[in-house]
């Protein structure tokens, strides 16, 4: 089991968390398919909008990915014909975002707290599991953690 951080802006997050799927990378297949069923995904995003949204640099969304299985998905129906990103299933945990600022110097992840933003760069990245039930508990997710089969995240 892998702990995943997925970087997207918060317009795009909640999409996924209404439809329970994620995406990554502008729908590149490449990223969801590094995650398996039973994988932790946080979502952090640095804006509100992409691309030139407000800042918001908060941790958004949390979740489990459901089966792993990556598909493509035609968006002609959403209104953007032409462009099908690949998605993967997640169960996501009711949660409240959680402005990194206030985990930065307890996130082993980020070994330079001066030039923090550089490890989200590449758009997904793995983390240690201390690290994931540090940002799960700033986003009042203590319940999830203890009472999933893999509780060994807590």
């Amino acid at each position: 089991m892998n702990l995943w951080i997925g970087v997207v802006s918060r317009e795009h997050v909640m999409r996924g968390v209404k439809g329970g799927f994620a995406q990554m990378n502008h729908g590149k297949q490449a990223p969801l398919k590094r995650m398996k069923a039973g994988d932790g995904l946080i979502y952090y995003s640095p804006r509100e909008a992409y691309p030139d949204g407000a800042p918001l640099q908060a941790f958004t969304a949390i979740g489990v990915i459901r089966t792993g299985e990556v598909y493509p998905y035609d968006m002609s129906d959403d209104g953007v014909p032409g462009f099908v990103p690949w998605r993967i299933d997640v169960d996501f945990w009711p949660a409240q975002a959680a402005p990194i600022q206030n985990l930065l110097a307890d996130l082993d992840f980020i070994t330079d707290k001066r030039h923090w933003g550089a490890v989200f760069r590449f758009g997904q990245l793995k983390i240690g599991r201390d690290d994931f039930v540090r940002i799960a508990k700033a986003m009042g997710c203590e319940s999830h953690l203890i009472n999933r089969p893999t509780a060994h995240w807590a």
